[in-house]
């Protein structure tokens, strides 16, 4: 349950904290009781403490929460003149909402045995990985599933949604904490951006596991992180808050990664044939479309399966024996979790009647995935042609426009450049500049900002044996258009739609 606390102890935790400016509470509207707290005037009971925060905020919606009931607003600016209404003024929206935030749900955190994953590719996998082995671990003991907030989706016992991003605002995080224990759930996993360690989204949290993955260069933009340098702290604070580090050795950086640990209480290590290593991945191989390698910890050295695709997933897996060796997750769990892990749109594969097309629908959309997909690929299915499909976000990652470009061209035969999230961009505009550097490949490619349209010429094209990777989205269900998310088939219903399409003209062919 949340805490139902006076307004008067919201102001002396953000006095605390040094964040206030000025106020105005009258000493009796002090004694009032906070019952909610929001930063969506939509989302307003009596007795709501209001948040204006947000790039696109509106003093509409100010008076909007206040005639709903809101009785006082936190803010960076004051609306003098404007609204009449009690207001404490903030230097730090950000972190005042994530004190609050922490405050209000009394740090449900704290009763789960949380784990956060960061990294530029490979955290959805591996908290999926995850959730797979907790669950198995949890059924034998008749403990509620776990929890989980990622770029897939949210489970928190009660909300159970497709998510739009990979690690939500500081009050829908919270809530997701209050909620699960509150459902009687024991162990959550969640991805941590950058954004998120950034901008103070998880400020407050502890994690008992926090996993450094990887890093690469992305989200470099003037919106987001002004440079690699800034990229790079920012995922490193998140071992400021982990009670155990889980470190990849395989990473670029290493030497700074692992000096950032040990602001973690202990550090385990993991990666692919390093001996050293806490957790050492060794001896992988294929068996048909399974990757089977072997795993030596402390406790074990034995044979494990993943029936995902993508021999990059090894390391996936290593974080995730890693994380349930600091955890004592039992070790047949963790062989049956890997085993049965499957990751909504990513490495989904799917093939026509007689394997002419191999179509994969990934999440990859950053420099260091893409890299990783492509030669993971042409590992393991050599001789095939490749075309892929793909486009970039509007007003972020810019740098991924050229980086995709270079290394799709490269690749491929064939790119088809398509809509991924242009926002408040010109997908035309977008796909156009990508473009340019498909071409100085030397690659073949077209522009079909109908994102429909590029899967179906894509796979309708097909003359000879292809491997057709369609990423970017995966099994997401919007695009993001403007300001809003617009309802849209996934890549995994236009895909499954026309390889099946391919196989009816391919049979009225051969009449």
């Amino acid at each position: 349950m949340s805490k139902v606390c006076r307004l008067e102890e919201y102001l002396e935790l953000l006095a605390s904290k040094d964040l206030v400016i000025e106020y105005s509470i009258s000493n009796e509207l002090e004694k009032t009781p906070i019952e909610h707290i929001s930063c969506n005037s939509k989302d307003i009971t009596s007795n709501t403490l209001f948040i204006c925060k947000g790039a696109h905020f509106k003093e509409s919606f100010l008076s909007d929460a206040i005639d709903r009931g809101a009785i006082c607003y936190i803010s960076e600016r004051k609306y003098n003149g404007i609204i009449d209404s009690p207001y404490i003024i903030v230097n730090d929206i950000r972190k005042a909402m994530a004190y609050i935030s922490n405050y209000f749900y009394d740090r449900a955190w704290s009763k789960l045995n949380l784990v956060g994953i960061t990294g530029t590719k490979g955290k959805s996998t591996t908290t999926y990985f995850i959730r797979y082995i907790f669950d198995e671990y949890l059924r034998s003991i008749n403990e509620p599933l776990s929890g989980v907030v990622s770029s897939i989706d949210t489970y928190d016992g009660i909300i159970d949604i497709e998510s739009h991003i990979t690690t939500p605002e500081s009050i829908d995080l919270h809530k997701h904490f209050n909620n699960a224990v509150n459902s009687g759930i024991k162990y959550m996993e969640m991805e941590v951006s950058s954004q998120a360690l950034k901008y103070d989204r998880v400020l407050g949290v502890n994690f008992n596991i926090g996993c450094f993955l990887n890093i690469g260069y992305d989200h470099v933009s003037d919106i987001e992180h002004k440079d690699f340098d800034d990229y790079f702290k920012s995922k490193l604070r998140i071992f400021e808050q982990s009670e155990v580090a889980c470190v990849n050795l395989n990473t670029d950086h290493l030497e700074e990664v692992l000096e950032a640990s040990k602001k973690s209480s202990k550090v385990i290590t993991f990666g692919l044939n390093i001996e050293e290593a806490d957790v050492c991945g060794y001896d992988i191989r294929k068996d048909d479309n399974d990757i089977l390698f072997r795993a030596k910890t402390k406790r074990f050295d034995r044979d494990f399966k993943l029936c995902v695709p993508g021999l990059f997933n090894v390391e996936n897996a290593l974080a995730a024996i890693a994380i349930c060796e600091a955890l004592d997750i039992p070790e047949k769990y963790i062989y049956e979790g890997l085993k049965k892990a499957k990751v909504k749109g990513r490495m989904e594969v799917y093939n026509n009647e007689n394997n002419k097309i191999i179509a994969i629908v990934d999440y990859a959309h950053n420099k260091l995935s893409f890299e990783r997909l492509f030669e993971s690929v042409k590992a393991e299915y050599p001789g095939r042609k490749i075309v892929t499909v793909f486009g970039c976000p509007g007003k972020k990652a810019i740098d991924r426009r050229k980086d995709l470009g270079e290394i799709s061209g490269r690749y491929s035969d064939k790119v088809i450049i398509t809509e991924e999230d242009p926002g408040e961009e010109s997908v035309v505009d977008i796909c156009k500049e990508i473009s340019r550097f498909v071409e100085v490949q030397g690659c073949n490619y077209s522009i079909v900002t109908d994102r429909g349209r590029a899967i179906e010429e894509a796979i309708m094209d097909v003359k000879e044996e292809s491997v057709i990777l369609i990423t970017g989205k995966g099994d997401e269900t919007r695009q993001k258009r403007g300001i809003e998310y617009i309802d849209c088939p996934s890549d995994v219903e236009f895909t499954k739609k026309f390889l099946y399409k391919y196989d009816i003209r391919q049979k009225r062919n051969r009449k």
